[in-house]
């Protein structure tokens, strides 16, 4: 999204994380930006009963978790890490000194939270009123197409677990299971391996 080179000009840190490490937790103050070099990185929240309710994933080049340092408020989720991941952080005092200075990347960054919105906006309408099928599509239809581009047909392999896409979508896992073993016999998707491709 912004140049690694940029960043690191305005003070970014590498900085590596585990699989399944926590970045920063909910309610924690904002403080950086961060930008993934590698990996993939979740954000969650957890019911009082310990379920998990995933807010977004985010991949290579993305970035997450800044909507809170524009709006002067603390972390609606946690970050945690889904792979080995290494990230870029910027502090938030540089990350708008960086912006002052560059009004393209300004745009840009404007550019793709609006389309987080948007995306927010899709899956809260498929959640409350899609049958479990076509949330399930629809949501593997903009990783593949919105997300990572890929065109032709079969070629997207969904990284997702389908109990992380059932977090995604607020369905249960062995609906995902049923439903994406509905859409290979209507040879909307492959499965191969136990792994799914669109």
């Amino acid at each position: 999204m912004i140049n690694k080179e940029l960043l690191i000009q305005f003070g970014a840190i590498q900085k590596s994380y585990c699989k399944n490490e926590r970045i920063f937790s909910e309610q924690e103050s904002a403080r950086y930006y961060y930008q993934i070099l590698q990996g993939i990185v979740k954000m969650n929240n957890y019911s009082e009963e310990g379920k998990e309710f995933i807010q977004g994933i985010f991949y290579k080049d993305q970035s997450f978790g800044e909507p809170p340092l524009f709006g002067a408020i603390n972390y609606p989720a946690n970050a945690e890490t889904l792979t080995d991941t290494t990230i870029l952080a910027l502090p938030k005092r540089a990350l708008f000194d960086l912006l002052r200075n560059n009004p393209e990347i300004h745009l840009n960054v404007t550019k793709a939270l609006a389309n987080r919105l948007y995306y927010k906006a899709i899956i809260a309408t498929e959640i409350s009123s899609h049958e479990p099928e076509h949330r399930v599509l629809r949501y593997i239809d903009y990783l593949k197409y919105e997300v990572h581009q890929v065109e032709k047909k079969f070629d997207f392999q969904v990284e997702h677990t389908r109990q992380q896409i059932a977090d995604l979508l607020g369905l249960r896992v062995e609906t995902v299971i049923r439903v994406i073993k509905n859409l290979e016999k209507k040879n909307e998707v492959k499965i191969l391996n136990r792994k799914v491709y669109r």
